[in-house]
């Protein structure tokens, strides 16, 4: 079950520095705490106007060797093993502050990034989680590699990846995460991995000038030739190189028999970040790579938004509600005929639901057609806010000595017409804490199954003179 989980940042900002492993450039990235609804963001502030980049899986535009962002020409180079930790922290929103294209590899896992951001702490903000719970399969093939990936209803966010590398060296692996919470001591240590006919070619084509011994586990698929390890040595900028007896390079010890598992399972958790909401649901990928996971995580983002356009929450009219009409008249100033509202059916801090039971007898009726009849459009609005109204009424000890006023209405739609027999569902929710008795609400109102209108709303209430 989805619980009201509140969502996350970090207490303090903290700083890391690095080198890219393919740009080689070294490049200063700094975590900043974020505001609630923020997700993951990018700011390049070696750029003129500091451009921002969302972690939105949209915006990849190219994954060979790593997942690249692109936006507006503005790009992030593998943003994977940092947007993993993000997860794995269970943080909500972050801003990562860079000064390069690419993020610090480090030693080629996300242990580097844990620990930066539990060094800075966390913070819950006062806003609700926003969380996908999966209800039924949903997958994608890349029917060139053979890789799938699907997710399936569970209780919580968990990961499984099976890898086949066809090598002789490296065969087939798993890789289990079973909740998030095991991310830091299971999966954050693995790190990144080459053959070495790949590192090669990457050599050969200057495509991995920041890589070194130390970030990168290197399982050699096949016989080295003398030119090749002098290349290598200069490379590495060692004076020798062998190969151990499990096939690897020296210089590096497995902190796991399936560390590249392992690793393949971080890379589905920081790019499947890109979704843009967190998921509840299991996951499990079989021969996981990053097309393939970018893929699938631009057809979840997809689902996701279709479905929350098309989202009506439902209540139970039959319970007793927590305001009736005269509870509601104690709270607001508002009196018939410009009273709007039957039923509070539920609030917390964050929001508020109310309810209208829509009848012919209604004053505006009269006027609005009388040959066929419609609820004009900014009384549905006006109903809104007077169910926001209760909100931030809550927040003081006497309500009954303060007056709600309007400060602003910003991008209103309405998609479905109000009829005399409606029921009119009402939710409010808080796009930022109450601060002064001003209250800012994304506003939604439902009848038939449908949404009706939405608004952006913002009032401030003050006292009675």
């Amino acid at each position: 079950m989805e619980t009201m989980v509140k969502q996350k940042t970090i207490k303090t900002e903290i700083s890391l520095t690095g080198v890219g492993l393919h740009t080689g450039k070294e490049v200063k990235m700094t975590f900043k705490p974020a505001p609630v609804n923020n997700g993951f963001t990018f700011v390049r502030i070696d750029l003129e106007g500091t451009p921002i980049i969302e972690a939105d899986a949209n915006y990849v535009v190219n994954t060979q060797r790593g997942t690249n962002l692109e936006k507006l020409g503005v790009k992030i180079q593998t943003p994977e093993h940092v947007l993993a930790a993000l997860v794995g922290c269970d943080v909500d929103n972050i801003i990562i502050e860079l000064n390069a294209s690419e993020l610090p590899i480090m030693d080629g896992s996300s242990k580097y990034f844990v620990e930066a951001l539990e060094t800075a702490g966390f913070v819950e903000q006062n806003a609700k989680r926003n969380v996908y719970v999966v209800k039924e399969v949903i997958s994608f093939t890349d029917e060139a590699s053979g890789s799938e990936i699907l997710v399936m209803p569970s209780d919580h966010y968990c990961v499984t990846a099976m890898v086949d590398f066809g090598t002789k060296i490296l065969g087939t692996q798993n890789a289990n995460m079973k909740s998030i919470a095991d991310f830091k001591a299971e999966i954050s240590e693995s790190r990144t991995f080459s053959f070495l006919h790949e590192l090669e070619f990457l050599l050969e084509e200057g495509l991995i000038k920041g890589g070194d011994l130390n970030n990168a586990i290197v399982y050699v698929d096949k016989e080295i030739s003398a030119s090749t390890m002098e290349n290598l040595k200069v490379a590495f900028g060692k004076d020798e190189i062998t190969v151990k007896s499990n096939g690897i390079l020296d210089n590096l010890t497995l902190h796991y028999p399936n560390e590249a598992a392992r690793h393949k399972l971080l890379d589905v958790v920081g790019d499947l970040a890109l979704i843009g909401t967190k998921i509840q649901g299991k996951v499990i990928a079989n021969k996981p790579g990053h097309f393939v996971n970018t893929q699938f995580a631009k057809k979840m983002a997809k689902i996701i938004k279709i479905e929350q356009r098309n989202f009506v929450p439902v209540f139970d009219l039959n319970l007793e509600p927590l305001m009736d009409i005269h509870k509601i008249m104690s709270v607001l100033p508002h009196r018939p005929p410009f009273l709007f509202i039957d039923r509070i059916i539920e609030m917390s801090e964050s929001h508020v639901v109310g309810m209208k039971n829509v009848t012919m007898n209604e004053n505006f009726f009269v006027g609005h057609f009388p040959e066929a009849p419609v609820m004009p459009g900014v009384i549905i609005v006006e109903a809104m806010a007077q169910t926001g109204g209760i909100l931030v009424l809550s927040t003081v000890p006497d309500p009954e000595n303060y007056l709600t006023y309007f400060m602003k209405i910003d991008n209103v739609k309405f998609k479905q017409k109000v009829l005399p027999g409606d029921t009119l569902i009402f939710k409010c929710d808080l796009i930022t804490p109450i601060r002064r008795g001003i209250c800012h609400m994304q506003a939604n109102a439902y009848a038939n199954g449908k949404l009706v209108a939405e608004a952006e709303l913002m009032a401030q209430i003050a006292r009675k003179q």
